[in-house]
């Protein structure tokens, strides 16, 4: 039995990193990405998690590492992820504070496995060798050219599914979506994303004019909020294209209302938002009850070993900021070949290195 794995130390780090270019959706612009990273010390082993969420969140993780986490038993998960959720009772559950918690909760994962000397992958049980992911990006800040050197660089790279984004403009969607599948071909699945920007009347008609290109995924057509609104969409979207959301998704109960209310195909779920991979995990159970596919939102590389781990899981997405930002920061970063990731089991834990050098200009 492991003996000493007393947490003897945390520490948590902001990292803003400007975007490569201004960016767009359909409901929001923004020019840097922020990784809130948590590190943890316990029995001469290292863990790393970390959320892309305000600089503010740090603040958080360090009164929880502080007053929870410090001095606890890793392998006393569970009761760790519980005293927190209690310590912030009187804050909500959601939003930063939700992300805040993931950040130490991903971060115990990697401890524990680390100290048992095993892939992550291994420790939640292992149901596949790697995983699909699409190419994310086409934001509608970008022009025809950059639209298509993207989309089209993934497509030449192997990979089988790309997403763009729609809904600034919806009366150019038609035809940008047009010039994504010219750059791309027949052979690449084409998937957008609205971000919630439509209605549900603009949603069921431009749903139908993007079927016609051979859309297949279509994300948040409106607000996540709106489940009514989903629904519908859901219901009377052409046959053939999946309705996806669930990024938003903060807590288990989230989840369970959105599929009980058969408002999407698909569901989405982000572990540097929903609770860590603990609370991924209990968004593919739901998926498992509710014989629903899974889709993990960004951050691809702390999504790759319990995407691995999951029976629902159908792809994930390969965001370009969080893709950007994590080959940059992380020696272990896994790249995909021909649009699949596989974990690097040779590698205790997740895997992952931070590149203290390279990080370093971008701390806050």
């Amino acid at each position: 039995m492991l003996q000493g794995c007393e947490i003897t130390k945390g520490k948590v780090a902001a990292y803003t990193v400007p975007t490569d270019a201004p960016e767009a959706d359909g409901t929001f612009c923004w020019s840097s990405t922020t990784m809130v990273l948590v590190s943890l010390d316990a029995g001469g082993e290292h863990g790393i998690g970390y959320t892309y969420a305000d600089a503010a969140t740090g603040k958080l993780v360090q009164s929880l590492l502080e007053k929870v986490v410090r001095g606890r038993d890793a392998f006393d998960h569970g009761a760790i992820l519980q005293a927190m959720y209690r310590q912030v009772r009187n804050s909500g559950e959601t939003g930063v504070t939700s992300m805040a918690i993931s950040a130490i909760d991903n971060a115990l994962w990697d401890l524990r496995a680390t100290l048992l000397n095993i892939p992550l992958v291994s420790l939640l049980g292992s149901v596949r060798q790697g995983i699909p992911v699409y190419g994310s990006g086409g934001f509608t800040s970008y022009d025809d050219g950059q639209l298509e050197r993207q989309l089209g660089g993934w497509a030449e790279e192997g990979f089988r599914m790309v997403k763009m984004k729609v809904g600034t403009h919806p009366e150019d969607d038609p035809r940008r979506v047009a010039v994504a599948r010219k750059a791309i071909g027949d052979a690449t699945e084409l998937f957008v994303d609205a971000n919630g920007a439509y209605t549900v009347t603009q949603a069921l008609a431009l749903g139908s004019s993007f079927a016609e290109k051979g859309v297949r995924w279509f994300e948040e057509p409106v607000s996540s909020d709106n489940i009514p609104g989903l629904r519908e969409v859901r219901a009377r979207a052409p046959i053939g294209m999946d309705i996806a959301a669930g990024e938003y998704g903060y807590t288990a109960w989230y989840f369970e209302r959105m599929l009980q209310a058969n408002a999407v195909t698909v569901l989405q779920a982000d572990a540097t938002r929903c609770g860590g991979i603990s609370g991924f995990l209990n968004a593919a159970s739901l998926c498992w009850a509710a014989n629903i596919p899974l889709s993990s939102h960004c951050g691809p590389s702390m999504h790759l070993h319990v995407c691995c781990a999951v029976p629902r899981a159908v792809h994930m997405e390969f965001f370009h900021d969080h893709v950007r930002i994590e080959r940059m920061f992380f020696d272990g970063f896994c790249e995909p070949v021909d649009g699949v990731m596989v974990p690097n089991r040779s590698s205790p834990g997740n895997g992952l290195t931070l590149k203290e050098q390279d990080a370093a200009p971008y701390l806050v």
